[in-house]
């Protein structure tokens, strides 16, 4: 799972998730989509950033407080 952050309008943060088809079916895709949306859900993030989220293979399988464990990191590195 990788994380872009930079700067955006001013108020809430502004997310988009991305799994590309290396990540396997449509519907497969679909689940990393909105399994990644409920842990950014749990994180807090920047007010005023813009955030894309792109989910990797082990997006999948990795239960979901590491899921939300991933996503703090990631974000946490981004944010000031």
């Amino acid at each position: 799972m990788t994380i872009f952050s930079a700067s955006g309008i001013p108020g809430p943060p502004r997310v988009a998730f991305v799994a590309g088809r290396w990540i396997g079916s449509a519907v497969r895709r679909n689940r990393c989509r909105r399994r990644l949306r409920e842990a950014v859900g749990r994180v807090p993030l920047g007010e005023g950033r813009d955030y894309v989220v792109i989910a990797g293979e082990a997006v999948h399988d990795a239960a979901f407080e590491t899921l939300v464990a991933w996503v703090g990191d990631c974000a946490g590195e981004e944010k000031e």
